[in-house]
């Protein structure tokens, strides 16, 4: 098994829908089985950031490293040119950034439960992200909401390939648009 390879077969592919939201239930399970009560507000809080923080980190990766730093930007090239094809980061190498980057800081910095409360977040909207993003190659469903996200990602793909880096939200693109445009004018 190639760990960097990027293409995958629609087992391989399927591992991060089924790992992540296994971990996210595993996670979410965890905390209302056994975090005492009096902290779920605080865990709640928590979540929500790492959610609200992967918002943050899905436009960085997308813009920065992506569309920036080699090897990673000629892997992502590969994705403009066949959006179709099951290209995705290994799962390995996801679940291990996840675990190096996010969960163990947090638990040497936090302590467990809100460790696995901002972990839950980010795991939340890292599969949000990863079904949003399937959905815009493959799916047929046609709703407005995701009409709208499939008119952004072409219109990154095909015509403003240096913009429209986030895909579950437009709001980072738009705050850090708005702050060139300032800067921009002097």
């Amino acid at each position: 098994m190639n760990l960097l390879n990027t293409e995958h077969s629609p087992v391989a592919y399927a591992t991060d829908f089924v790992l992540y939201g296994a971990a996210c239930l595993v996670l979410l399970g965890s905390i209302v089985a056994l975090a005492p009560v009096h902290t779920w507000g605080l865990l709640a809080g928590w979540a929500l950031l790492g959610l609200l923080a992967w918002t943050a980190l899905e436009y960085a990766l997308h813009r920065f490293v992506l569309h920036g730093l080699q090897p990673f930007s000629r892997w992502h090239n590969e994705h403009h040119r066949r959006p179709e094809a099951l290209i995705s980061t290994p799962t390995l190498v996801s679940a291990g950034l996840f675990m190096g980057l996010v969960y163990l800081p947090a638990l040497f910095v936090l302590g467990p439960w809100p460790a696995a409360a901002l972990t839950l977040g980010l795991l939340v909207g890292y599969l949000w992200y990863s079904t949003v993003h399937h959905a815009i190659h493959h799916w047929t469903l046609d709703t407005p909401w995701l009409r709208q996200r499939k008119r952004w990602h072409a219109e990154h793909h095909h015509v403003f390939p240096v913009s429209g880096f986030g895909v579950t939200t437009r709001a980072w693109d738009n705050m850090f648009r708005a702050a060139t445009n300032r800067w921009m004018r002097g």
